[in-house]
């Protein structure tokens, strides 16, 4: 971008020299802009919120999923992996960090290794080196070069397809177990980050105060014919369309089941 004229110069070529006009006054800086509510915050009142709905009916809850599965009928996640155990490594390192961050950083690291053998040989510098974008990565650099080898050791280099070995992993807790599970192994778990936890307080699918809560809430009422892509349609929907900080609710497929009383049009 262009920046200002020089003090006095009247934007002419040459000539005779013009008189100069007197530079307009500054306008006055804008007022800061007001602080957006962040996850956190926006995830607490969701699940204050919940605590006030009435259950949503079983055929509400089918007509909810019924216009997911019609807009999106194969809906994917969007970490970039190649096999159960790149998809394992993208889900522990995507911790605190976005799909979109964790895809830049993965893009070189599994071009350095892809299998647990690799990974272990690479060295945790090294793999701290290629995800140094991610927060905490030297953490995570430790985590993915241990769980490699602990997969070497305990599974002959394969992840396994059970939730309690899953989680004996470091880096590894319910939610990525899940997600492992269903992603890789076509398993109807349902993982439930921080945009699901917000969907299923604020429209009142699943109230719960905890991330728990809200997994056994939308695993006892969805019925099973969408369980499979239930978690992908719910993360997408609270990743595109009900944002923690302005929720685009004009947009949104479900707006006349939803329970939340502050919508935005």
């Amino acid at each position: 971008m262009d920046g200002p004229d020089k003090p006095g110069h009247d934007g002419t070529g040459g000539g005779a020299p013009t008189k100069r006009s007197r530079a307009a006054p500054a306008p006055a800086p804008a007022p800061p802009p007001i602080p957006r509510r962040n996850k956190a915050v926006a995830n607490a009142a969701a699940a204050v919120h919940g605590r006030t709905v009435s259950p949503w009916s079983d055929a509400e809850i089918t007509e909810a999923f019924t216009r997911f599965e019609a807009q999106d009928p194969e809906p994917n996640g969007e970490l970039d992996h190649t096999d159960a155990f790149t998809l394992l490594v993208a889900v522990v390192l995507s911790a605190q960090a976005t799909d979109t961050g964790v895809n830049k950083a993965t893009k070189g690291l599994f071009a350095a290794a892809s299998t647990p053998a690799a990974m272990v040989a690479l060295g945790e510098d090294e793999v701290a080196h290629h995800i140094r974008t991610l927060g905490l990565f030297r953490g995570k650099a430790k985590n993915v070069v241990e769980l490699s080898r602990l997969l070497l050791e305990r599974h002959a280099g394969v992840v396994p397809q059970d939730r309690e070995a899953l989680e004996a992993l470091p880096g590894v807790g319910r939610k990525t177990a899940n997600v492992v599970l269903n992603i890789a192994f076509g398993v109807p778990t349902i993982a439930v980050d921080t945009h699901l936890f917000r969907v299923a307080n604020r429209t009142g699918l699943a109230p719960g105060a905890t991330p728990l809560a809200v997994e056994l809430g939308l695993e006892a009422r969805i019925p099973d014919r969408f369980k499979l892509h239930a978690h992908h349609w719910l993360i997408l929907h609270g990743r595109y369309i009900c944002k923690a900080a302005k929720p685009a609710c004009s947009r949104c497929l479900i707006t006349d089941l939803c329970r939340w009383p502050d919508k935005n049009f």
